[in-house]
């Protein structure tokens, strides 16, 4: 009888044990995003007073709306954007640290320094793309180049005799034009700036022959009269500018350059919170306001899933890896 009393007591504990260890794996199973975010989210950016933080700004009032919690902004614009990239990608993997990555963080920088300090493809979950854009490439109103076959044309009869200016080296419209001179066939000496300001003295005192820069930096200079529309590096021309052809249009098929920005998060974030920023982001950036926002910015709101995102950062961070080896660019 005292055996079977034992027995008894010996199966109750393991019932209300089991029972307790189900109890435990549930709590454990149960996903971070049925409660998130019930904090504040931190929004890194690689870039003070730039179109990066603007970007930034914009989303993170309209997103904190959406999920009634405040979208915190961090700039961090040393070494191209590097060391945000770096914060985001050793944060905690909860949904509550975000990274406005862009073009040059992603598919550039990786290729440009011997140690960036990510791994672009393998810290980071792709969230949303937040914005796609082209540049212009243009010359001072005094210049005697007339179009872009002029120029190709006049740099072919005269190699390294012409030369482009940027707005930094390694950053995404050096790249561009790099692309540009490689499948141009041409040879032009590379001048950086300090920066789109002292880009734009340059180019309007005719220190350099050209520079491809972003619409929104070029419009009110080619309306203004004082610089010369030649192309833009989009596989379509920009309905700002109708009138204006295509690289790949004028003398160099194949050409396409687009700036980009985008929405990522630590690797194994959650992907029903990824799934949720990629909807709420894109719902945003697709609004009519959205659309009129990216529109004013030279651009287009360039939504997609997080998958397509991924698929899309790969073949990006293909395509400049070899730019950057054949033109054997280094940052600093």
């Amino acid at each position: 009888m005292e055996q079977e009393k034992n027995m008894n007591s010996r199966r109750r504990s393991l019932v209300i044990l089991a029972g307790l260890t189900a109890l435990a794996r549930g709590a454990r199973s149960q996903p971070a995003s049925s409660t998130w975010p019930s904090r504040p989210l931190h929004l890194v950016a690689g870039g003070v007073g730039s179109v990066t933080d603007v970007r930034a700004r914009w989303l993170g009032e309209r997103l904190g709306a959406v999920f009634g919690q405040p979208i915190l902004v961090e700039n961090n614009p040393a070494a191209g954007g590097n060391l945000a990239a770096q914060h985001v990608a050793r944060a905690a993997p909860d949904g509550y640290t975000l990274l406005l990555t862009h073009q040059g963080i992603a598919t550039i920088n990786p290729h440009m320094y011997a140690n960036p300090g990510f791994d672009s493809l393998n810290d980071f979950a792709p969230v949303a793309r937040f914005g796609i854009g082209m540049l212009l490439l243009a010359v001072p109103v005094a210049s005697p180049i007339q179009s872009l076959p002029d120029l190709i044309a006049r740099a072919k009869a005269k190699p390294g005799t012409l030369n482009f200016g940027s707005n930094g080296n390694g950053l995404p419209p050096h790249l561009a034009n790099e692309l540009f001179k490689r499948m141009a066939g041409i040879e032009a000496v590379h001048v950086p700036y300090k920066g789109g300001g002292e880009l734009m003295t340059g180019l309007l005192g005719e220190q350099v022959d050209w520079a491809m820069d972003g619409l929104t930096t070029m419009l009110p200079q080619v309306r203004g009269g004082k610089l010369r529309a030649l192309a833009v590096t989009g596989s379509q021309r920009a309905p700002q500018l109708p009138e204006v052809p295509t690289i790949a249009e004028s003398g160099v098929p194949g050409y396409e350059f687009i700036g980009w920005a985008g929405i990522a998060a630590p690797a194994r974030t959650p992907a029903a919170i990824v799934e949720r920023l990629n909807q709420e982001i894109n719902r945003i950036a697709t609004s009519e306001e959205g659309r009129r926002w990216f529109f004013n910015l030279g651009s287009d709101p360039g939504a997609v899933t997080p998958a397509e995102f991924a698929t899309f950062i790969r073949t990006e961070y293909a395509k400049w890896g070899q730019v950057v080896r054949e033109a054997g660019l280094k940052a600093g």
